[in-house]
């Protein structure tokens, strides 16, 4: 493992010989990936992973966007494609064939059986094994697909030696066994190709990630682009009589203050020229200055930005009926996402579920649900949702900018959005999200 501060590579023999420091420099190696398990860490990958996310020191991010993109990255290791599959499963077979089935027919008394017998029981270990990864809440949604396109092979590959088999060889045992696994990996992998969608996502190292960034920080320093929460301040900030004259045009509410935060330390709010604040009143600071400001502006438009959950679909409604936002007015709120439409037409987002989240979607006022169709009603009512800070900060970013150029000239309609008339004003929504 190389040492991140001088780039000397450590052997294990190395690391453990001087304490778990790099030979060259004494640097402390905050970790040792012979002693993680399956989920293996190195500080390089650590150091990787926060400048990737960063984008090279030059965006901040939240805490559980860094959690979400080491998650990523570790279950991206452990992908196998195609290609790599069908080798295991030549060399196996080939291997297991010669091997077990010679010393099983040895000690047998010399029978041909165990040469048939011993490749069908490894195809069914491989099928069951890629199966299961399939359905694998731990693994990505890239890696589930890889493990269907190998069914799939795989089966195609067992149908056609079963028919070598019986067609060159007349043997009639074989061949059957071949070609039911083979329909059967065939089977299993469309079945499993039209269910990914419906595979929600759990997290593996989220008990492990705190640990790992404290640990870091004792020895590496603070991660600098990393936001700590958010604080309440309910202090106001004195804000010149001549800035509160001047309103902006455009304003993005966030349903997380987090979100909102890094938003904000991004300096979103200058590139773009628009206010953010988050439905819980953040920044509490200058909350109430700025409704004040962007309440003179009847050219307002809104940019609703809010995880796809029951609590974030409701974030329009509550912009609309809450005394403390737009009640009886008419500015244009554009819902930039996320929705559950979004969510389906982009397979790969990390899905997540919780009964929680199934509870709530069956309380959403009927507003809500007037928006959404059949389809995502049901996709919400078995706890299914998605985070924004699944999102890194320069794909958030990048997707907000698209959505508010995308909609400058709402009444022509802009390509990619629709309008759902409300009683008044009216509600915009993006039809993709990135």
């Amino acid at each position: 493992m190389k040492c991140i501060q001088c780039g000397t590579d450590n052997t294990l023999q190395d690391r453990t010989g001087n304490n778990g420091r790099c030979k060259n420099c004494q640097h402390p190696f905050v970790f040792e990936p012979t002693t993680m398990g399956t989920r293996k860490v190195t500080d390089p990958l650590f150091a990787k992973a926060i400048a990737d996310l960063s984008a090279n020191g030059t965006l901040f991010f939240t805490r559980k966007q860094f959690l979400y993109y080491l998650e990523n990255r570790l279950r991206t290791r452990g992908t196998l494609s195609v290609g790599f599959v069908l080798f295991l499963l030549i060399f196996f077979n080939i291997w297991a064939t010669g091997f077990i089935g010679g010393i099983l027919s040895t000690v047998l008394g010399g029978p041909v059986w165990p040469f048939w017998l011993v490749p069908i029981l490894v195809n069914g270990i491989f099928i069951l094994i890629l199966y299961r990864i399939s359905e694998s809440s731990q693994r990505t949604y890239r890696s589930r697909k890889r493990a269907v396109r190998s069914l799939q092979a795989v089966g195609g590959i067992l149908f056609i030696v079963g028919i070598i088999c019986l067609v060159m060889f007349d043997l009639f045992l074989p061949f059957v066994a071949a070609v039911t696994l083979g329909i059967g990996a065939i089977y299993l992998g469309i079945l499993q190709q039209f269910k990914q969608s419906e595979i929600a996502q759990t997290f593996v190292i989220q008990s492990d990630f705190p640990g790992w960034v404290t640990k870091w920080q004792q020895v590496n320093g603070s991660i600098e682009k990393m936001l700590p929460l958010p604080r309440e301040e309910s202090t106001p900030v004195v804000i010149d009589s001549d800035a509160t004259a001047y309103s902006f045009d455009r304003l993005v509410v966030c349903d997380s203050a987090p979100v909102a935060q890094m938003l904000i330390a991004n300096n979103f709010h200058f590139e773009n020229n628009c206010a953010i604040l988050s439905i819980t009143g953040y920044p509490q600071s200058i909350f109430s200055t700025a409704m004040e400001m962007l309440r003179r502006n009847p050219e307002l438009q809104v940019y609703a930005l809010h995880d796809c959950s029951p609590r974030g679909l409701e974030l329009l409604h509550h912009l609309r009926s809450s005394p403390q936002w737009f009640p009886d007015s008419t500015i244009a709120i554009i819902d930039v996402g996320l929705s559950p439409r979004q969510v389906m037409a982009v397979p790969g987002m990390f899905v997540q579920t919780s009964a929680d989240s199934a509870a709530a979607a069956r309380q959403m006022p009927a507003e809500v649900r007037y928006a959404l169709s059949a389809r995502e009603i049901i996709w919400l009512e078995a706890g299914n949702f998605v985070e924004l800070e699944s999102f890194t900060p320069k794909r958030l970013i990048q997707i907000l900018n698209r959505g508010i150029a995308g909609s400058r000239d709402l009444g022509r309609d802009p390509e990619g959005t629709f309008l759902l008339v409300g009683e008044s004003g009216g509600y915009y929504m993006t039809e993709s999200f990135g």
